[in-house]
């Protein structure tokens, strides 16, 4: 049991290959952030922080500072896909 009497599920986090390529580039001390935000997706992927993007069925955007990580939750599989992660800049364009 979990701290409030429920049971933690914590989902998998998965990368696709446009995602993994992107977050190996990034600065070590991004990647480290970004770990940590992935690390809190696995357990609360649709938390206060995290937005459903306009113009896409199931598609969610999270921030870690000026970067963004663009996600998918696959509920019946229990697995959190990173489509994307890059500065807004990059990501929005």
């Amino acid at each position: 049991m979990g701290a409030y009497g429920a049971d933690l599920w914590a989902l998998t986090v998965k990368f696709s290959k446009k995602a993994e390529k992107a977050y190996n580039k990034l600065p070590n001390e991004v990647r480290r952030r970004i770990d940590v935000k992935l690390d809190y997706l696995s357990l609360t992927p649709r938390g206060s922080d995290t937005k459903k993007l306009q113009g896409y069925s199931s598609a969610y955007r999270t921030r870690v500072g000026t970067y963004r990580i663009v996600f998918e939750i696959e509920d019946d599989e229990l697995i959190v896909w990173i489509l994307d992660v890059g500065h807004r800049g990059r990501i929005y364009s």
